[in-house]
């Protein structure tokens, strides 16, 4: 238990001093979008990019471990859909957002800081090929899935093209690319080259965690919070549920590999369930409400997870 709270307690702490430096006005709040910015666009690409420029392909793409983390992740979705909508009486387009924040993982800002310090380098090529799945695949199928129920969506043909521009545009999947590209050319980095991604992979963690708690400010307890807990059920809970059954009882990965995963499942929605839902102007105060109650949550669920997983 003594190991589990040396992991899990520094990644809360600083998501606390974050919230609490917004919170009391040490840190303005204007600054925070600027924190996440610099770590989606310039940071994690940089991390992303020697990741994959020096990964062994062959151990990385694990389809017996990308496999089930997608699956529970796509029934998260159906399921949150059908609960928001059956019990909770929404209309189709606010059940469908609150699907969405039920399936897409905070895997940068919360899990890859709580990976890394649980398990050490070697589980981030592992995730590194689920993060570079993640947004292009999630985002496109929420955008297709919430076109096709509106009344008044545009075509299909049109929302592709729109979610093709934010995989395109997207700095994570040009790390990702590069990275790939140059590992597949044997490239080698220079000293100066390697110290200077070395340099912005490090600021990775602690720049995110306190963007988060900064970022969390922004939402608060509404109507909606007996929701949001049952959508953070099937986000902390089941979601990680199916994908460890999936991966260790029926494919049997190896429990040390499929651990990586598995706790990657277990991270709470991430901001862009948000994003998601203001686009469309559509169950934004459950996605807030998510991000708020799943966040606080998860430093109990993941500590647990933490300690089933070893």
């Amino acid at each position: 238990m003594l190991a589990i709270i040396n992991v899990v307690a520094p990644i809360f702490v600083l998501i606390a001093v974050g919230y609490l430096a917004v919170r009391v006005k040490f840190f303005p709040q204007r600054g925070v979008d600027g924190l996440v910015h610099f770590v989606n666009n310039f940071a994690t690409p940089c991390l992303l990019f020697e990741a994959m420029l020096t990964s062994d392909f062959r151990s990385v793409f694990n389809l017996a471990v990308i496999a089930p983390y997608y699956i529970g992740a796509f029934f998260s979705m159906i399921v949150g859909t059908f609960i928001a909508r059956k019990f909770f009486h929404n209309q189709i387009e606010d059940a469908i957002s609150s699907g969405f924040a039920a399936m897409f993982t905070n895997t940068l800002l919360v899990g890859f800081p709580i990976i890394s310090r649980a398990y050490g380098p070697t589980a981030l090529p592992t995730i590194f090929s689920i993060i570079g799945l993640h947004s292009p695949l999630l985002i496109t199928t929420g955008m297709v899935t919430m076109e096709l129920a509106r009344h008044d969506g545009g075509s299909v043909g049109k929302t592709l093209l729109a979610a093709g521009r934010r995989i395109v545009t997207n700095p994570l999947i040009w790390g990702i690319a590069l990275g790939i590209s140059g590992n597949f050319l044997h490239v080698s980095l220079p000293e100066a080259g390697t110290a200077f991604f070395t340099m912005m992979s490090q600021a990775v963690v602690p720049v995110a965690l306190f963007g988060i708690g900064g970022a969390l400010n922004e939402y608060k307890f509404s109507e909606s919070w007996v929701q949001a807990v049952a959508m953070n059920v099937l986000k902390l809970v089941i979601h990680p549920l199916i994908a460890w059954t999936l991966m260790v009882p029926v494919l049997h990965v190896d429990p040390h590999i499929a651990r990586y995963g598995v706790l990657l499942s277990a991270m709470p929605n991430g901001i862009n369930s948000y994003v998601f839902a203001t686009y469309y102007n559509r169950g934004a105060n459950v996605a807030a409400n998510m991000m708020l109650t799943g966040t606080i949550a998860s430093a109990v669920t993941v500590s647990l997870w933490l300690a089933f997983l070893g």
